[in-house]
């Protein structure tokens, strides 16, 4: 997929200190470099020319193991952040007549003064940290941010994880002992994938990291088996999708709780070589006898019939394989989802079996390697939020809360935030209460490419070089990958001689802040932090390959995985398909599998009340309010890719869909603006009517919203939107896990001529 040569030739500086000038080099020579996409989750190999510092073209490369060519429109987009003259090359102060250029080391000084002054006059709470999706894209953040992060030591840790894949970790904590210990579909292998709110067509597989996920559900379907989708919406995926089904927002527990209710109560468990290794197989039959297709079926939409032949397709298929994704972690029981899904596959025997779920190998292993060379285990409710009392996972509090933990007054208030690639304001529930609660804020830096929505109120930004000019090695998504493979990238570019990469500015000020705190400098610490200076990600790379399932364990005469090895091999190496690993790749105590953890089967109870079994839905009691869900189209990436011309062009995407009976109903029609209202604002977005959306229920993208003042995207400003997360409410959220409840969120449609409304709150 070539790309343009592309001249912006603009001169000097712009009033936010980007430098606009692209460095040329000296020699026009052609070259070619072989990387990893890191801007997404599909992992996909590149091939990028150059002639001298242009790129002449990107395309996918053929010779890639893991993606074999295939390559998706981001891609090209590396190209356009580089040279992106809206990106940040220079600490920036904020002050009361705009932004000022900073030095580094001035910038630095200042950022870690101001948090100890914060943490000495109100204590270690009052200083918070978010850390946004693009660090899990990283390597450097990715190793080097724990450590700032733990320096703070605030409770008042928040990240994206909260509102996106946290009931993952939480059920694969509780069932496994490690809340990376997710199942992986054997997407390669398996007769039949059930996908329930996913749309890997639109995402590249979301942790299931699988490139070129068209070919391989083709390849799917080609082998003889079976995709079946259930959705509210008829994706991209549910398009060629062998059947899709149609279910209400926020029933999906109901609906696996009835295909587990067949699978164990009217069918027996197909016994496999995990049988005595399961603790709690009993209990969960017992539980799910109260839960039959029937009573799925008064409050999903989905008849007693269709429920009955899911369950017997999955039952009886050679191999087959559960996955739910974000329409189901999103919602007030996606905990209970991601545990049905698991005790689904596991009742069926497709767990730790070719074709059915599977755990990967990684070679850099951040679950079974060595505890400096991973993150934790997990941890659950050590402590909770100030005001709401939600629990602590993993080290963190649930996003939902960061808000009023910056506007409820009291001892442990949040007075300051730190935030490392993150724009919260759109990507966390009740955006607009976000940003008046940052507005209140005694001081606030960002390490950030760009003055966005959140990091327009920071008073300091941090920004890193851009993403070619840095190594990379995905860390996380080998651990999801759909195969077990390994690639590191090196940098494409020279950073300028005054740049720096994210990991170099939070280890200074991690170490700033350990001189504070102590009053003088430690030469213990000094000696470390000139160490992990000196180091650097990449030596740690190293270590972790040596050290990990496929490495040489520091034995010089035995041949295994090692950095050297990776940049001896710039396509990547392929380590093969997943193969079972357990027991013993399991993390619990006891090396059992937990089917019936406390902390969800309590939830049922939640789950019941919230749906009797003898009750009506909202929709067959006239209830008028539609449920909203979001959606993603390939050319997005949450919010932070709307600066790129090549993905924003076209017919606006930020559109309502709605059915065309609702429309009807409501007096709207295809193109006309409607007024949105949830219990926490109201939006004007124009709507498209399609028949690819089930009655009652109404759709937005999210990532949009981009018409705040003071921010410095020229081109996500043109291409505006509105904010989903200017309707999500921030007390909808998944009670074990705490994670945001997005779909499923009540709203009020009427046509924007209408006279407004007083909006009623929600109870």
């Amino acid at each position: 997929m070539p790309v343009s040569e592309k001249k912006k030739a603009l001169q000097g500086n712009d009033s936010h200190g980007r430098d606009t000038v692209p460095r040329m080099s000296t020699t026009e020579a052609s070259r070619v470099h072989f990387r990893t996409c890191n801007l997404c989750e599909a992992m996909c190999g590149l091939r990028i020319e150059l002639k001298g510092e242009r790129i002449t073209s990107i395309r996918g490369d053929d010779e890639d193991p893991f993606s074999r060519g295939h390559v998706c429109p981001k891609a090209l987009a590396l190209e356009d952040l580089h040279e992106d003259p809206d990106r940040l090359r220079h600490p920036l102060r904020r002050t009361a007549t705009g932004w000022e250029q900073v030095s580094w080391n001035e910038a630095v000084d200042e950022a870690a003064r101001k948090l100890h002054a914060v943490q000495e006059a109100h204590g270690k709470d009052a200083v918070a940290t978010y850390l946004g999706n693009p660090n899990v894209h990283n390597l450097g953040n990715m190793v080097f941010a724990p450590a700032l992060v733990k320096t703070l030591r605030s409770r008042n840790r928040f990240s994206a994880t909260s509102v996106d894949q946290l009931p993952h970790q939480l059920v694969s904590y509780a069932m496994f002992g490690h809340q990376l210990l997710i199942p992986i579909p054997d997407l390669d292998h398996t007769k039949h994938l059930l996908v329930l709110g996913a749309n890997p067509l639109a995402s590249n597989g979301s942790l299931m990291t699988a490139p070129d996920i068209r070919a391989r559900l083709r390849a799917l379907q080609e082998r003889g088996g079976k995709l079946v989708v259930v959705d509210p919406r008829r994706t991209e995926t549910a398009a060629i999708a062998d059947t899709h089904v149609f279910i209400r927002p926020g029933t999906d527990a109901l609906l696996l709780l009835a295909l587990v209710h067949v699978a164990l109560v009217e069918h027996s468990p197909r016994p496999n070589h995990l049988s005595a290794r399961m603790e709690g197989l009993d209990a969960v039959k017992a539980l799910v006898r109260d839960f039959p297709p029937e009573r799925a079926a008064r409050h999903t939409g989905v008849s007693v019939e269709v429920i009955r032949g899911l369950a017997r397709d999955f039952i009886t298929s050679e191999s087959a394989v559960c996955y739910g994704r974000m329409g189901l972690s999103t919602q007030p029981f996606g905990s209970l989802c991601q545990w049905l899904i698991n005790v689904l596959n596991i009742a069926t025997g497709n767990l730790d079996r070719r074709g059915g779920a599977m755990f990967t190998q990684p070679a850099f292993d951040i679950v079974g390697g060595p505890r400096a060379m991973g993150l934790g285990r997990g941890s659950l409710g050590r402590w909770k939020s100030r005001v709401r009392g939600l629990p602590e996972f993993g080290g963190e509090l649930p996003s939902a809360v960061m808000a009023e933990e910056m506007l409820t007054p009291g001892d442990g208030r949040i007075r300051a935030l730190v935030t490392l690639a993150g724009n919260p304001v759109l990507s966390t529930p009740n955006g607009a209460q976000l940003e008046r609660a940052l507005a209140g804020l005694d001081f606030m830096v960002s390490l950030d490419p760009y003055l966005n929505e959140t990091t327009r109120h920071a008073h300091l930004i941090l920004p890193p070089v851009s993403p070619l000019e840095r190594g990379h090695y995905d860390v996380a998504f080998h651990v999801l990958a759909v195969r077990n493979t390994a690639k590191y990238s090196p940098p494409l570019f020279e950073p300028a001689p005054d740049a720096h990469e994210d990991w170099q500015t939070t280890l200074e000020l991690q170490h700033r802040l350990e001189n504070l705190r102590r009053g003088r400098p430690s030469l213990r610490k000094t000696l470390l932090h000139q160490a992990l200076r000196r180091l650097g990600p990449e030596r740690l790379l190293d270590i972790g390959l040596r050290m990990g399932p496929h490495g040489a364990h520091f034995n010089p005469l035995r041949q295994g995985m090692s950095l050297a090895k990776l940049r001896a091999s710039p396509h990547g190496v392929d380590l093969g398909p997943l193969q079972p690993c357990l027991p013993g790749r399991l993390q619990t105590k006891d090396r059992r599998i937990h089917l019936a953890p406390e902390v969800l089967t309590a939830d049922l109870r939640r789950l019941s009340d919230t749906f009797p079994a003898s009750t009506a839905t909202d929709v067959e009691t006239g209830d008028e309010r539609l449920l909203l869900i979001g959606r993603r189209h390939l050319r997005d990436n949450n919010s932070w890719m709307h600066n790129v011309q090549g993905l924003v062009k076209g017919k606006p995407r930020c559109t309502l869909m709605m059915h065309p009976e609702d429309a009807a109903r409501l007096g709207l029609a295809d193109g006309m603006d409607a007024v949105v209202t949830s219990r926490v604002g109201e939006v004007t977005v124009p709507v498209a009517v399609t028949g690819d959306i089930m009655p009652g229920v109404v759709s937005l993208p999210h990532g949009y919203g981009h018409r705040r003042e003071g921010t410095g995207q020229r081109i996500a400003a043109e291409h505006a939107g509105i904010s989903h997360n200017d309707l999500t409410d921030e007390l909808a959220v998944d009670v074990p896990s705490g994670n945001a409840a997005f779909n499923g969120t009540p709203v009020r449609v009427k046509p924007a001529e209408a006279p407004r409304a007083t909006a009623t709150p929600a109870a």
